[in-house]
């Protein structure tokens, strides 16, 4: 009796946590594509569909000739910005992650900063599985923090507390949060990448185009960014450390 018990509960200990298999992760990449992309596509539809009724249905003299350049004036300004910042978070928030960041929205203030944090507290690596459902368990959390936040201080105190809030306050928090919470996801992102020659060259570049090159040719002010991550990029690749590939095994991904 003891021996079958025995090894019942050795197959029960080890079934129990199963190492997630490169079968599994396989699934869990093609199921979060397969739905990612429908809600997008679903996002897409509803986001246009106030809009277009409005055009279309609600008799306010919108041309298309009014409707198209204003397109353009829009895309003028951001169509750099839909390119790179893709490329940028990719690398640190894996596909799904990336489905979750452009439906929720406020990427680089605070869902980058979450899934840094997160990986970097369990030691995962970015772009390994492990990075990216850390990523994913983060957005989810940061998600739901900023929901019930929105809840109590806005919901229910807003009012409140804008009127016992002095105006030079809000003012200074106005004008400072956003670089104090881009700073902080910036030195995040050194300390837990951990690569010294993408950092300086990064630096380096950024301070040359945003204090040489725009004053110089101030047209291209608009550019600058994606003029930093390309060169950046282009750099990056040539003065890298060069090591051998490891691939990590499913099982180093997986355990805690």
């Amino acid at each position: 009796m003891t021996a079958p018990f025995a090894t019942t509960s050795g197959a029960t200990a080890t079934t129990s946590t199963p190492a997630a298999s490169p079968g599994s992760m396989a699934e869990f990449d093609a199921t979060t594509s397969r739905w990612g992309r429908l809600t997008m596509l679903a996002g897409l539809v509803f986001s246009l569909a106030g809009p277009l009724y409005l055009v279309f249905f609600a008799d306010l003299g919108v041309t298309a000739t009014a409707l198209f350049t204003a397109f353009a004036a829009v895309a003028g300004t951001f169509f750099v910005i839909w390119i790179i910042e893709p490329i940028t978070y990719f690398p640190i928030l894996g596909p799904a992650s990336m489905y979750q960041a452009f439906m929720i929205g406020n990427i680089s203030n605070k869902l980058l900063p979450s899934a840094l944090i997160a990986q970097a507290r369990i030691d995962a690596r970015p772009g390994t599985h492990r990075g990216g459902l850390a990523a994913v368990m983060a957005i989810c959390g940061a998600a739901f923090v900023h929901l019930l936040s929105l809840l109590v201080f806005v919901g229910i105190l807003g009012t409140w507390l804008i009127s016992v809030i002095p105006e030079s306050v809000t003012d200074v928090v106005r004008v400072y949060v956003l670089p104090a919470v881009l700073g902080a996801v910036i030195i995040q992102a050194i300390v837990s990448l951990k690569q010294v020659r993408a950092t300086a060259v990064a630096a380096v570049v950024a301070a040359l185009v945003q204090f040489v090159l725009v004053p110089l040719v101030p047209a291209l002010g608009m550019a600058a960014t994606a003029i930093s991550v390309i060169v950046t990029l282009v750099i990056g690749w040539y003065v890298r450390k060069r090591e051998p590939f490891e691939p990590t095994t499913t099982e180093g991904e997986t355990h805690p």
